[in-house]
């Protein structure tokens, strides 16, 4: 009975130990990213389309709030994006695009050095000044529409570098599209449906 109830004071204090540690830490977590964002650039219901934008390396912020040591809610942001429009990988157009995503994650070792993480989310983005060259414009009266919404899905890790600061390795494929119109009717789907890849430090507090 000795051994046992000594056994169970040992996990009680390494308990309240780790939950002291992650309370120390606090329930903010903020990261700064760099991120290449790789575009799957891919027409569903009119291939013959072949649009594309160029792929680029991104800022981003992120700012998540731990609702407990192991679910923690991340909304990423970055400044709206500037892109080429090709279409057969002659240049067309331009437009910006901005991404907010909202993810549910969840850290499989909340008090380790190595700590790894998958989320889930929600991405809504916003497509603005839009831009044809005058002889294409001219030609179909081309346009898109202006907002998207899409799943998200994530793989990550922190890793401890110093005391409530980390190296951050992230990985998502988020759905992006939009539709296509020539003279006010709809010619296809245009789906980005990036691939991002990034790297960055992170602070807890």
């Amino acid at each position: 009975m000795n051994k046992l109830a000594t056994s169970l004071a040992v996990i009680a204090l390494a308990c309240t130990s780790l939950a002291a540690q992650a309370q120390q830490e606090g329930n903010w977590l903020v990261r700064a990213r760099a991120v290449n964002l790789d575009s799957a650039n891919g027409g569903s219901t009119n291939p013959d389309l072949k649009l594309s934008v160029n792929n680029k390396v991104i800022p981003e912020l992120d700012i998540s709030y731990f609702i407990t040591p192991n679910i923690a809610a991340e909304l990423i942001l970055t400044y709206p994006q500037s892109h080429d429009i090709k279409s057969n990988d002659v240049k067309i157009g331009t437009l910006k695009h901005l991404p907010p995503t909202l993810s549910l994650q969840y850290h499989f070792i909340p008090t380790g050095t190595f700590r790894p993480y998958v989320g889930l989310g929600v991405n809504y983005t916003n497509f603005s000044e839009v831009k044809f060259d005058a002889a294409v414009d001219t030609a179909l009266h081309p346009s898109i529409k202006h907002s998207s919404w899409g799943l998200s899905a994530q793989i990550g890790a922190d890793i401890q570098i110093a005391k409530n600061w980390y190296l951050n390795v992230d990985v998502k494929k988020v759905q992006i599209g939009t539709k296509v119109y020539s003279n006010g009717t709809e010619v296809g789907d245009f789906k980005v449906d990036p691939l991002l890849i990034g790297v960055g430090i992170g602070t807890r507090f």
